[in-house]
C-alpha cells in the first residue's frame, strides 16, 4: 500500500473506533482481518497513524478546525510525518484508494498557529484534568503533556537469572538495542518516525529462552525501588500477569519467597508460563480463593502494591484511554487504592516495608492517597526514597523526581519512561 491508501485506512479505523466505541487495538485487528492483502508494514503504518492521531488529538483538532477522523489523520500526515498539502494532493491524484483532495481549510491546518491555543490543547490533555496536572508538575505541566503525547520506546529487562544485558543485546543486535539510562538491567529501542515498525522481539530465541522480558524502564525502576533482597518474604498483592513478580524474583536471586496474588483470576493466568520460562523458583502463585493469604498476615518483609489506577502514565501506549477517562472512574480507582493500602499493611511484620506503586501521574492517586493513609495509621512512616534509589540503582536520584510527600514520580518528560509513582512506607 502507498501512503494515500494507508491514510484512507487509518481514517476508516478511527471512524470505526468512534462509531462503535471499541478499543483501538480491536478496531485495528478487525481491519487487518477484513483486509488481508495488507502486509505487516502496511498494518504497522496504519497503526502508527491511528495512534499518532489519538496522542495529539486536541492539538491536531485545533490546527485543523475539526476533530473528525479525516482531519486528525491528515494532521498527523502534515504535522508529524512531514507531508505538505501540495505533496498530499499530488499523491492523492489518480489514486483510487486515496482520501479526497484537501480543501483550502484543511491545507491551512498545516501551518496553523497553536501559540494562542488553550494550555490543555497544547498539552493534549483533557480540560478537566488541568488542575490536577498543574498541581503535580507546576509550570512544567504543558511540557509534561507534550512529552506524554510522543511515541514510546520498546524497553526490555534482561533476566538476571539467565542472562546479562550484554548477552541479550548481542542476540537482538539486528534491532540496534541500547542500554537504558537508569535501570541497570534495562535495554531500549527508541521509537522510529513515520511508518517505522516496532521490533517483534517476542519471536526471538533469546525471549523464548527466558533471557529477557518486555518491560518499560519506568516499571523496572519502581520494581527495583521495592528493595527486595535475598532471603526475604515478599507479597506481590496485585501481581497481574507477573511483570513485577519476575523482576522481584530476579532481584532476590531465586532465594526467599515471592507470593504472587491478584484478585482477578484472568489477569493472573499468564504468570505460570512466564515464571517457567524465566526459571523463577522462588515464586508461589496464590489464586484468589477465600483465605488465600490468611497464613501471610504479619509475616511479610515487603508488600508490593501495584495498585489499579487510571493508567495516565501509559497514555503514550494507550492514547485512546486519555480521552475516555472520567471523574467517576478516577473516584472508583481512588477507593480501590485506599482499600489496598489498608489490606497490604495487614501482611507486614514489624519493620516491614509497604511499596505503593501506580502507573499514574495524578496526585489524587499518588501523594493524596499516601497523605490520607498516613493520617489514619500512625504506625506507618515514609522511607527515604532518595536513599532507596542510591541502594537499588547505584546512582543519585535525579533532581526533580521527588514528590512533596516523599515519593518519586517518573514521566516521559523527566526520565524518558512511562509515568510511574512509587512511595515506600515502613511499619513501626
Amino acid at each position: 500500500m502507498r501512503l494515500p491508501g494507508r491514510l484512507a485506512a487509518a481514517i476508516e479505523v478511527l471512524t470505526d473506533v468512534e462509531q462503535r466505541k471499541r478499543p483501538v487495538s480491536e478496531a485495528l485487528k478487525a481491519w487487518g482481518i477484513n483486509n488481508r492483502f495488507a502486509g505487516a508494514g502496511d498494518r504497522a503504518a496504519i497503526g502508527n497513524l491511528v495512534y499518532d492521531a489519538l496522542r495529539r488529538r486536541a492539538s491536531h483538532a485545533y490546527a485543523m478546525g475539526s476533530d473528525s477522523p479525516r482531519a486528525l489523520v491528515l494532521a498527523v500526515a502534515m504535522w508529524d510525518w512531514g507531508e505538505t498539502p501540495d505533496a498530499l494532493n499530488t499523491a492523492f491524484s489518480g489514486d483510487a484508494h486515496a482520501p479526497g483532495a484537501l480543501n483550502e481549510e484543511e491545507a491551512r491546518g498545516a501551518t496553523a498557529d497553536l501559540s494562542a491555543a488553550p494550555a490543555t490543547t497544547r498539552a493534549d490533555f483533557p480540560d478537566w484534568l488541568a488542575p490536577s496536572l498543574e498541581r503535580a508538575f507546576g509550570p512544567d505541566w504543558v511540557a509534561e503533556g507534550q512529552a506524554m503525547a510522543g511515541r514510546p520506546s520498546l524497553d526490555l529487562r534482561a533476566n538476571a537469572l539467565k542472562a546479562a544485558p550484554e548477552k541479550v543485546m548481542k542476540s537482538l543486535a539486528r534491532f540496534s538495542p541500547q542500554p537504558t539510562t537508569i535501570a541497570p538491567f534495562g535495554i531500549t529501542m527508541p521509537a522510529g518516525p513515520r511508518d517505522a515498525r516496532t521490533p517483534n522481539v517476542t519471536t526471538d530465541e533469546a525471549y523464548l529462552k527466558g533471557w529477557f522480558e518486555v518491560q518499560d524502564q519506568g516499571s523496572q525502576i519502581v520494581a527495583a525501588l521495592a528493595g527486595a533482597r535475598e532471603g526475604e518474604q515478599v507479597l506481590d498483592l496485585c501481581a497481574g500477569a507477573g511483570g513485577k513478580t519476575l523482576a522481584l524474583a530476579a532481584a532476590m536471586g531465586n532465594s526467599g519467597q515471592v507470593f504472587a496474588y491478584d484478585s482477578d483470576r484472568n489477569r493472573l493466568a499468564p504468570i505460570y508460563d512466564r515464571l517457567k520460562r524465566n526459571a523463577v523458583r522462588n515464586a508461589q502463585v496464590r489464586a484468589p480463593n477465600p483465605g488465600a493469604l490468611d497464613d501471610l498476615v504479619g509475616r511479610m518483609d515487603r508488600v508490593v502494591i501495584d495498585a489499579p489506577c487510571t493508567g495516565t502514565g501509559t497514555w503514550r501506549r494507550r492514547p485512546d484511554t486519555k480521552w475516555k477517562l472520567s471523574a467517576d472512574l478516577l473516584a472508583q480507582r481512588q477507593s480501590e487504592q485506599a482499600a489496598l493500602l489498608v489490606e497490604g499493611m495487614r501482611y507486614l511484620k514489624p519493620g516491614g516495608t509497604l511499596v505503593y506503586i501506580t502507573c499514574s501521574i495524578l496526585p489524587e492517586e499518588n501523594d493524596d492517597q499516601i497523605a490520607a493513609f498516613l493520617a489514619n495509621h500512625a504506625d506507618m512512616q515514609s522511607e527515604d526514597v532518595a536513599q532507596a534509589w542510591r541502594t537499588a540503582l547505584i546512582t543519585d536520584m535525579p533532581a526533580g523526581l521527588g514528590t512533596p510527600l516523599g515519593g518519586v514520580c517518573l514521566t516521559p518528560h523527566r526520565t524518558g519512561t512511562d509515568g510511574f509513582y512509587c512511595h515506600l512506607l515502613k511499619k513501626a
